[in-house]
């Protein structure tokens, strides 16, 4: 276990599992002290307890009703919950596990698109986003959706290489499963997928065709296995699909669930409700949206944490709500897929870098052209832009470093990107100023001293290997300084938002849970 495989350098194996186990604590920390998320939590109650109840997926005992989601949604919890017993600490174990199973993998795939180093940086910015510090330490489905994305791109990613239909069928039975979890979002990687494939996967052009056809059958076949067991089950054997005004299955998944968010009203959907669902506060779950607000705090405006409405607007991406969750490396990121793209224009049809850009670029323009037009009721949605801001931004790092250390023009790469993160750095915090002040000015002098670093160094044209390793240890840790900032602060229950406060209010001097996914009432 604790020995690299041949072909990897012996320290790469001990350095990913140092990295697993920060994600470990970072987000087990607050298990102790987790909430049950009302009417999620039941749901699970009622599963582990009646065959019937979790074949449904209901949220009473008697299975007459189910929730708006997916049965899949709540199995693991059920699984924890029949080993450990019924707990808030059981339900939320799962998502732990689902965290750190999605750092390893997330090593694995990208050191077989572009190498060990790569691998591991991609490793430790996915462990230290934000939004997945705050995410995989809560009972919600969003954490299995991500880990089964991560695991279908893994499949994804041996298929590309060697042309395998079996490991694209399993990728996409990885993103049925997911679809299980939260439904149609999970079809939103699809297009990256279907595309990586065609485009590079080294077999003649209908057989790429053959097999994306074959594996989008199996993904269908996965995806919809529960809308069909509920479609041809008789509506007096089974509960009353909640999400919908008609008990359907299709209506809830594809309506309320799913075109709802973009404002979309199909027959038999519930109207989504644009203040995010939130009716009844008893109804809201437990897990507190990414907020740098701590309880008692009043001059971060404790208001914030249940008046937000629905995020929307094409530029919410890039604000300071969502972008502090999961955009900390935007600029990074980008560049990188922008200049990896140019610098490998003339390379051969196959080229895997060339293909795993094209892919991890239309993964990231899929869920962000999405999110940017669709409702967006809390951080934890975008935790599936994740994979591809990690994947992009490692990948920028070794490409800027690589050139910064042959010269030429190409050179002046690195200190840019690191400038663009400290400047985007400086703008997202500033949307919470009050916010840990003395780690905000020593991330940005640290950004502005690895600036100045690299410049001298490139300026001076020095050729010592120490000079040019500490310039780049030093824009790195720049580069992460921040968002690792916000992802830490979850070891501080003050930050983590593990409680829910129905009656929490401007002044009560408490921040509530802000805003939670609503567990009947918001969607997807």
């Amino acid at each position: 276990m604790w020995r690299s495989p041949a072909g990897q350098p012996r320290w790469a194996r001990p350095v990913l599992l140092g990295i697993a186990a920060v994600a470990a604590v970072l987000y087990a920390w607050n298990l102790p002290v987790v909430d049950f998320a009302p009417l999620y939590s039941d749901a699970v109650k009622s599963m582990s307890g009646s065959w019937k109840a979790f074949l449904f997926g209901a949220v009473d005992a008697d299975a007459t009703s189910t929730l708006d989601k997916l049965a899949g949604s709540f199995v693991p919890q059920v699984v924890s919950a029949k080993i450990f017993g019924f707990h808030a600490w059981s339900l939320a174990l799962p998502q732990v596990i689902e965290g750190v199973i999605s750092v390893l993998v997330m090593y694995r795939v990208v050191r077989r698109w572009a190498g060990v180093v790569p691998g591991l940086l991609a490793a430790g910015i996915f462990a230290l986003t934000p939004v997945a510090a705050s995410m995989f330490g809560h009972s919600m489905e969003d954490g299995a959706l991500v880990m089964c994305l991560v695991l279908a791109v893994d499949a994804y990613q041996r298929a590309v290489l060697e042309g395998r239909l079996r490991s694209l069928v399993w990728a996409g039975v990885w993103v049925g499963l997911g679809f299980q979890a939260k439904m149609l979002q999970a079809w939103m990687v699809l297009p990256a997928l279907a595309i990586g494939y065609l485009l590079s996967a080294p077999a003649g052009l209908r057989r790429r065709v053959k097999h994306v056809v074959v594996a989008g059958a199996v993904t269908l076949a996965v995806s919809l296995s529960w809308i069909a067991l509920y479609t041809f089950t008789p509506a007096s054997a089974r509960p009353y699909v909640d999400g919908s005004t008609n008990n359907s299955a299709f209506a809830m998944v594809f309506g309320y669930n799913g075109l709802g968010h973009l404002g979309i009203q199909l027959p038999g959907a519930r109207k989504f409700d644009n203040n995010g669902g939130a009716i009844d506060p008893q109804q809201l779950a437990g897990q507190r949206d990414i907020l740098p607000a701590k309880r008692g705090n009043t001059e971060e405006d404790p208001t914030k944490a249940t008046s937000r409405p629905v995020q929307k607007g094409w530029a919410k991406l890039f604000d300071g709500h969502l972008a502090v969750a999961v955009g900390w490396l935007y600029p990074l990121a980008l560049l990188a897929l922008l200049c990896g793209l140019w610098w490998r224009r003339g390379a051969e049809r196959t080229d895997p870098v060339r293909g795993g850009l094209v892919m991890w670029g239309v993964w990231l323009l899929t869920f962000g052209l999405v999110f940017s037009v669709a409702d967006v009721p809390h951080t934890a949605y975008v935790a599936s832009l994740t994979p591809a801001v990690a994947a992009l931004s490692a990948l920028g790092i070794v490409l800027f470093w690589r050139a910064y250390r042959e010269g030429a023009k190409q050179a002046w790469l690195l200190p840019l990107a690191v400038a663009a993160e400290v400047a985007w750095a400086a703008w997202l915090w500033s949307h919470y100023p009050n916010f840990l002040p003395w780690a905000k000015w020593g991330a940005l002098a640290l950004g502005v001293a690895a600036v100045v670093a690299l410049v001298l160094v490139r300026v001076v044209k020095t050729t010592s290997p120490r000079l040019v390793t500490a310039g780049l240890a030093v824009g790195v840790a720049a580069v992460v300084a921040a968002p690792a900032t916000y992802a830490i602060s979850v070891l501080d229950p003050d930050y983590s938002g593990m409680s829910f406060d129905a009656n929490a209010g401007p002044e009560s001097g408490r921040i509530p849970a802000a805003p939670p996914t609503p567990a009947n009432g918001a969607g997807g």
